[in-house]
């Protein structure tokens, strides 16, 4: 019998809040219940890979992030708060969009250890943004403000409810997923984007008409691919949406040959 995959699952971080009469003083750490369901809707285990800052009580021990790596076989980075603009060089343009430069720090070390030891990667809305800053890309702090003829990418209401149609560009790895497709329609819950595009990444589908960037793949040596959109949010069932199996599949396809090699 074919062992279950491992798949790293990065951990949303709840900091601490003066109002929050619980958690003054403590950070948690914790998984959105989509994507773990998504990805465990096939024959996948998931586990939360936590971080331990050094200002903690507790430190770790002799163990690393590549410890980690080692015994998982692929990496989800989810979706969550803004990136920190530290991370890509740049000053908050706006107290309201500085992010969460802990949590950068944690996943980029993450997606640097998963892609030196050649395990693939695949990265949703904020998961997507951080590959393309590690990457060397910048974002655009908010959509609206700076490039302001675009769509409302964001909707405070309607949330994941919240659509706009999307473009594949032809003959790249995402098109090749959807082989009757060239268009289609997603979900659209941000309002960072891809303003640079990375060392070696290349673009593979846009939003319709205004063209920022959805979904991005790195041309090099093992699996690291993007998503703007959230694919756990759609219903399969649902003609009107993109379909996330695919991307699923293919991932998790490259996750079981990378770990049978």
């Amino acid at each position: 019998m074919t062992r279950p995959l491992r798949i790293g699952l990065s951990a949303r971080f709840l900091h601490p809040e003066a109002r929050r009469a619980m958690l003054q003083t403590k950070t948690l750490q914790y998984v959105e219940q989509s994507i773990t369901h998504w990805v465990m809707s096939r024959d996948v285990l998931v586990f939360m890979i936590p971080s331990i800052e050094k200002s903690a009580v507790l430190h770790r021990s002799s163990l690393h992030v590549a410890d980690y790596v080692a015994q998982l076989d692929g990496l989800v980075l989810q979706g969550g708060a803004d990136i920190a603009p530290e991370t890509y060089g740049e000053e908050p343009l706006n107290p309201e969009w500085a992010g969460d430069r802990v949590r950068d720090m944690y996943e980029v070390e993450l997606l640097r250890e998963f892609v030196s030891h050649g395990k693939p990667v695949l990265g949703v809305c904020r998961g997507h943004q951080l590959i393309n800053v590690v990457f060397g890309g910048t974002l655009y702090q908010d959509i609206s403000f700076q490039v302001p003829e675009t769509l409302h990418h964001r909707h405070s209401e309607k949330f994941d409810d919240h659509f706009h149609a999307v473009r594949l560009v032809p003959e790249t790895g995402l098109a090749r997923l959807y082989p009757n497709k060239t268009h289609g329609v997603i979900n659209t819950i941000h309002h960072q984007a891809v303003k640079d595009l990375g060392k070696s990444l290349v673009v593979e589908a846009f939003s319709e008409p205004d063209g920022i960037v959805e979904a991005i793949r790195w041309r090099g040596d093992s699996y690291v691919f993007g998503v703007q959109w959230h694919p756990e949010f759609h219903d399969p069932r649902n003609p009107d949406l993109l379909d996330g199996t695919p991307i699923l599949n293919e991932f998790l396809a490259c996750v079981r040959t990378r770990s049978e090699a």
